[in-house]
């Protein structure tokens, strides 16, 4: 952070009112400070230490005054901010941890132990394990249709004059 000036190092122009100057300490303190900041613990302080200098320097009228009368006057640059390492998301893909193994390695033994279990009580009770579906074609059930092939089967009609008696299976 080795700026050329003071007014380089707090961002602010050279006619910068007092209410300027402590906004500007106070905006690069926040960003700058050792608790506060994502730089190294040396590079924080070293910034840290500028900008309360500075500070120091521009807030007295006098020191101000000698300052500004120490300085050559350089051609107008344009202020660039301090840009700070922005932090990068985590990778998305990452090795698993020791807890995620493990509760992997315990989802498996469930489904395991749910099959054997299955599998033992029907082996117990005598079920049968593999049954063909019946909508299987081929298999034994199939569905039969009713298909008369003999006399036997047709029921006769009866006569048109006679009258019909309900039969005991009926009623």
């Amino acid at each position: 952070m080795a700026a050329a000036n003071h007014y380089e190092l707090l961002q602010i122009a050279q006619d910068a009112s007092p209410q300027e100057l402590r906004q500007a300490f106070r905006r690069l303190s926040k960003r700058y400070h050792p608790d506060t900041t994502e730089l190294p613990a040396g590079q924080a302080e070293e910034a840290f230490r500028q900008l309360q200098l500075a500070y120091l320097t521009l807030s007295d009228p006098e020191r101000r005054r000698v300052y500004d009368d120490s300085l050559i006057k350089p051609a107008p640059a344009p202020v660039r901010p301090v840009r700070l390492a922005v932090p990068q998301p985590a990778p998305v893909r990452r090795a698993l941890s020791g807890g995620e193994w493990f509760a992997l390695l315990l989802l498996g033994l469930a489904v395991a132990f749910s099959l054997v279990l299955g599998v033992g009580l029907a082996w117990a009770r005598g079920t049968e394990l593999l049954r063909e579906p019946s909508w299987w074609p081929g298999g034994e059930q199939t569905a039969q249709t009713f298909q008369p092939s003999t006399a036997a089967d047709v029921v006769p009609a009866a006569p048109s004059g006679a009258a019909v008696q309900p039969s005991a299976a009926g009623a």
